[in-house]
């Protein structure tokens, strides 16, 4: 909100950030960043976090429709330092969290010290959190700092949950059988726990039959062979495209996943979503579309 010309925004962690004036030149987490974009805040630049090579461009599978010739890249990793974050003249940096007050994708002792220089929000992305919650907290930031009202992507927004429970809704509720993953080589994979990630929840509200591994170790993944998600018998197969996930084209030798590949449509899935509407209801479609083709055969 703004008062009296200051700026000033709570973010999740319970910290207040102020400013004599609205920021207008913000440096976000990737993810941040291209949800702000989707709200209609364009980012001065993004950084990276743990998982990207620092040399690397930013993760297109994160990026969303930034439009990334005009938002500057500060790195990630190793490579962020607060001298690089701050070589643009940020006045303000939005970052994500886990609940654990942590700034996500940079190392602590960097996060602390670009907060005594530059206002930090942190927005909790974690599972704790509903992805509309999440969403609105987003959308909170973006008119604090300037969006305005985007009727035609909310209304779109409805539009695909309603087409997507519509599909769902023409047959038995375990018909088609949806499983999320990331692939981790050829020899197993990551499946995706679905209570713990948000957008997948959503998925299951819109009455999505979810595929839930085995009870065991791992909080949000159950790590197994190719034989074992192929024993899980999945219609659809979400599958991670961030760079750090195998990508499919690794995986021709594996006999397994050839299989599934053959028998059920494989849909584009990013574990760190983008929570605007628009980017939420691109991914909805896709769901769609691949419920559909295995409904009519």
């Amino acid at each position: 909100m703004t008062e009296q010309g200051q700026w000033r925004f709570s973010d999740d962690r319970g910290r207040l950030s102020t400013a004599a004036r609205r920021p207008t030149r913000v440096l976000a987490y990737v993810q941040a960043g291209a949800t702000l974009w989707d709200y209609g805040i364009r980012p001065q630049g993004i950084f990276g976090s743990g998982h990207d090579a620092p040399a690397a461009g930013p993760d297109r599978a994160r990026t969303g429709t930034l439009p990334l010739d005009e938002v500057a890249y500060s790195g990630a990793g190793g490579a962020l330092d607060v001298a690089t974050l701050l070589r643009d003249g940020p006045d303000l940096v939005v970052g994500v969290g886990y609940g654990d007050g942590r700034v996500y994708g940079l190392a602590p002792d960097v996060a602390e010290q670009l907060e005594e220089r530059v206002p930090v929000v942190v927005l909790d992305v974690g599972r704790a959190r509903t992805f509309a919650g999440i969403g609105e907290r987003f959308a909170e930031l973006a008119r604090s700092l300037g969006a305005g009202p985007r009727p035609a992507a909310d209304g779109e927004l409805e539009t695909a949950r309603q087409r997507l429970r519509a599909v769902v809704g023409e047959g038995p509720a375990d018909a088609v059988r949806v499983l999320a993953l990331s692939p981790a080589g050829p020899a197993e994979a990551h499946v995706a726990r679905p209570g713990t990630w948000p957008e997948l929840r959503v998925l299951a509200e819109l009455g999505v039959h979810l595929v839930e591994p085995a009870a065991g170790p791992g909080a949000n993944w159950s790590t197994v062979g190719w034989a074992s998600v192929a024993s899980l018998r999945p219609d659809v197969v979400l599958t991670d495209t961030r760079s750090h996930a195998t990508p499919l084209d690794e995986l021709r030798g594996v006999a397994d996943w050839s299989t599934l590949r053959r028998s059920a449509p494989i849909v584009p899935w990013n574990p760190e979503p983008l929570f605007g509407p628009a980017a939420h209801a691109r991914f909805l479609g896709l769901v769609t579309e691949a419920v559909g083709a295995v409904r009519n055969g």
